[in-house]
C-alpha cells in the first residue's frame, strides 16, 4: 500500500471527512483491520484565508508547496490538496515535488463522464466559481460547466465561509442551495458540481433535483485507487 499525502485544514471540517472516507475505502478493499498510511500536513486555515482575501496567491501557493515537500520528504507517494479552491495552484505544487498531485478537477471529470454528462453547474467558493482554472480544466476534459448568476454565487461563497468552515449547518441554508440548484438545472445543466469540499457536509443527493458530485469523496476515493494500485 502507497502513502498518502493530505495538505489539510483547508478548512478541517472537510480534511476530517477525507481521512474518514481514505480509511473507510481502504478498509472496504482489504478487510480486517486495514486502514490508509497517510501523513496529514494541517494548516491554520485563517492564515490561507487572508492570502485569498488580500489576493496573496503566489505567496498561498509557495506555503502549499513547502507543506507537500514536506509530505514528499517524510515518505509519502502521492499528494492530495483537499480543497478545491486551492487547486488554483495545483501547478505550482506539483512543480515543487516528484511524487504525483491527486487532482481534484481530474477525478471528479472521470466520474461526470461515467454519468456521459457533458454539461454541469459548478459549485464552490467565489474564487472557485469566477477564477478560470477549474472550468477550463473541464472544458480541456470535455465537460462544460456553468456558475450560478452574481446574488447566487455570493450566498454561495457566503455560507462557506460564514457557516461551513465553521460547522454551522442550516436547513435555511440547505434550502438555499437547493433552489440554486434548480436555477442551474433551469439553464441545462445536467448535473452539479459541488466544487467546494465543504458543501457536502450541507447539500446531499436527496436535496437535489440533479445528480450530485462530491468532490470530497470522489478525490479520496481516487486515492485509495492509487494507494492500492
Amino acid at each position: 500500500m502507497k502513502t498518502i499525502g493530505l495538505i489539510g485544514g483547508l478548512s478541517w471540517e472537510s480534511t476530517a471527512y477525507y481521512y474518514r472516507y481514505l480509511n473507510q475505502g481502504i478498509q472496504a478493499r482489504l478487510g480486517g483491520l486495514h486502514s490508509a498510511k497517510c501523513m496529514l500536513h494541517s494548516f491554520d486555515f485563517a492564515e490561507v484565508v487572508r492570502l485569498q482575501e488580500t489576493g496573496q496567491w503566489q505567496q498561498a501557493a509557495r506555503l502549499l508547496a513547502e507543506a507537500a515537500a514536506k509530505l514528499e520528504a517524510g515518505g509519502c507517494e502521492a499528494v492530495l490538496i483537499c480543497s478545491n479552491t486551492m487547486h488554483s495552484v495545483a501547478g505550482v505544487v506539483q512543480d515543487a515535488i516528484r511524487i504525483p498531485l491527486l487532482h481534484i478537477i481530474d477525478a471528479t471529470a472521470d466520474n461526470v463522464k461515467k454519468q456521459s454528462i457533458r454539461k454541469v453547474g459548478l459549485l464552490g467558493t467565489q474564487y472557485t466559481m469566477e477564477q478560470p482554472f477549474y472550468r477550463e480544466r473541464l472544458l480541456k476534459l470535455g465537460i462544460e460547466a456553468i456558475v450560478p448568476e452574481a446574488a447566487d454565487r455570493e450566498r454561495v461563497h457566503a455560507i462557506i465561509f460564514e457557516e461551513l468552515c465553521r460547522g454551522v449547518l442550516k436547513p435555511s441554508s440547505r434550502e438555499e442551495y437547493t433552489q440554486i440548484i434548480e436555477r442551474l438545472r433551469e439553464r441545462g445543466a445536467g448535473g452539479v458540481i459541488l466544487g467546494c469540499t465543504e458543501i457536502p457536509l450541507l447539500v446531499e443527493q436527496g436535496d437535489s433535483p440533479l445528480p450530485l458530485f462530491d468532490t470530497t469523496y470522489i478525490h479520496a476515493s481516487a486515492a485509495v485507487d492509487f494507494a492500492l494500485g
